[in-house]
């Protein structure tokens, strides 16, 4: 497995993938919808032109993973870490969350920030696999005009819809 740092030249091969996160995440929030290339594409662009570290694994000549790392010092986010189906629970996450922290690092910060939706089951237990445990910040939102919330999630004493 190769890692290598994502370039304007490299957009075209990694939209694929960030069409299928984009498909997943939708999933978490019970929308279905179909992989969007060019959007993918046009984001890519946006991360690239932002100057945001974009590292992907590559498989064969195929790329099968990726994470986006925002750089907002004092902190590095990571925006997207996303690995194809076939390739998960083999350590390309790890290898590539480790990018990250590496950036973190060499900007004299020990740990990465993560947003993750919380339907991410997956995503919540590989961040606890890596220490990750505290939860920093709740994003609170009006529900939007026809949105039926199915659940409700306890913080501390409150109780919000989901």
């Amino acid at each position: 497995m190769n890692f290598i740092r994502i370039e304007k030249r490299d957009a075209d091969r990694l939209a694929p993938l960030v069409a299928n996160f984009r498909v997943t995440l939708n999933g978490y929030r019970g929308i279905a919808s179909q992989p969007k290339v060019e959007a993918a594409q046009e984001e890519i662009g946006e991360f690239l032109a932002a100057d945001f570290p974009i590292f992907a694994a590559e498989e064969g000549g195929e790329l099968v993973g990726y994470a986006v790392c925002r750089m907002d010092a004092p902190c590095l986010w990571v925006e997207h870490l996303f690995v194809r189906e076939a390739y998960r629970r083999k350590g390309v996450a790890s290898l590539l969350f480790e990018k990250a922290e590496e950036l973190a690092r060499a900007m004299g910060e020990d740990t990465v920030f993560n947003f993750v939706h919380p339907n991410n089951l997956g995503m919540i237990a590989f961040l606890r696999s890596k220490g990750y445990t505290v939860l920093n910040m709740i994003e609170i939102r009006k529900p939007y005009p026809g949105e039926r919330l199915t659940t409700t999630i306890p913080v501390g004493d409150a109780v919000f819809d989901y």
